[in-house]
């Protein structure tokens, strides 16, 4: 419940603030996490850590 609260006052702050561009970097980042926790034990990380 927490998080979704969280999620909803960011994305008010967002919106009265008109701070929009600042929604991809999130995105970006957040995906950039997943990407690394997920392939952390893979066979892919040799892969992964190659391209940063």
């Amino acid at each position: 419940m927490s998080r979704m609260v969280l999620i909803r006052d960011f994305w008010d702050y967002l919106k009265v603030r008109k701070k929009y561009w600042l929604l991809p970097i999130i995105i970006m980042l957040l995906l950039l996490g997943l990407l690394l926790i997920f392939t952390q034990g893979s066979a892919l990380s040799p892969f992964i850590y190659v391209l940063f």
